[in-house]
């Protein structure tokens, strides 16, 4: 399928709206927009559906997906500051004081990259790279490549692209199928072969593989995160959407321990 970069807009849009319960066009109004979340099984794989409280603007509004407790809260949060202001401090510090009589907290912040057909294209790997299936990755589900492969989805996992020097896997970048029309990609390389090219050479090659597959590559990376959102601008893709969800405070103190520094 050749795609453009309106037909790959539409895609993520119409893959938002079943995320989010609502209408692809929703995301393009002027006013922001308030709706009941819903389960559907075209949603992506990884949400735990329904919504207690998601937040989503692809830069004109803001949409909102939330369990009918948090309704009146949320409404009047994204009715108070401009959309790009809902998404961070100090706003968001007003929103988490909200949400924390319904026993829920801040949790996860991400922005989300489409790739940009005018930019992508196969960068230069300084090593060899080779195509990996299911089977040839089955062992590889260890800490290193836990931003390319993902063991608690691991049947998702349909496609990577390995960098090796000599006989050694020294980098890695993999997609999971998590809706039916767009494969999200994960990269990982070693310490001792960062800032070469590699990451952005498997990450541009893969997002290729997919789009000849006829599914559309997406990308996520937290703003803090610097080293994967130069990736993402270096390998051809640009900013859709942002994304904020609330979680239990239980589900927040779980993550807050496991991520602590030892």
């Amino acid at each position: 399928m050749d795609f453009t970069n309106a037909d790959i807009l539409q895609i993520a849009l119409r893959q938002s709206a079943v995320d989010l319960s609502c209408a692809p066009e929703d995301f393009l109004r002027s006013e922001n927009i308030v709706v009941a979340s819903r389960t559907d099984p075209g949603a992506r794989k990884y949400l735990e559906l329904p919504f207690a409280c998601n937040l989503v603007s692809y830069g004109n509004n803001v949409v909102a997906s939330v369990g009918e407790g948090c309704r009146a809260a949320v409404t009047d949060y994204i009715g108070r500051f401009p959309p790009e202001r809902c998404f961070e401090t100090p706003a968001l510090h007003v929103l988490d004081d909200a949400l924390r009589p319904e026993g829920l907290r801040l949790c996860f912040m991400a922005e989300y990259f489409l790739p940009d057909l005018t930019a992508l294209r196969p960068l230069d790997c300084p090593y060899a790279v080779r195509t990996l299936y299911p089977k040839d990755f089955a062992g590889l589900y260890t800490a290193e490549w836990s931003n390319a492969l993902c063991e608690k989805r691991g049947e998702l996992d349909v496609l990577a692209l390995g960098a090796y020097d000599g006989g050694r896997l020294i980098g890695l970048a993999g997609c999971s199928a998590d809706c039916d029309g767009m494969w999200q990609i994960g990269v990982d390389v070693l310490p001792g072969y960062r800032r070469q090219g590699v990451a952005s050479a498997l990450t541009s090659r893969l997002a290729l593989e997919i789009l000849a597959r006829g599914k559309v590559p997406f990308y996520c990376a937290a703003w803090s995160n610097i080293r994967s959102v130069r990736n993402a601008v270096r390998s051809g893709f640009r900013p859709a959407w942002v994304e904020l969800t609330a979680k239990s405070e239980a589900f927040v103190a779980g993550m807050t321990a496991r991520q602590t520094l030892s």
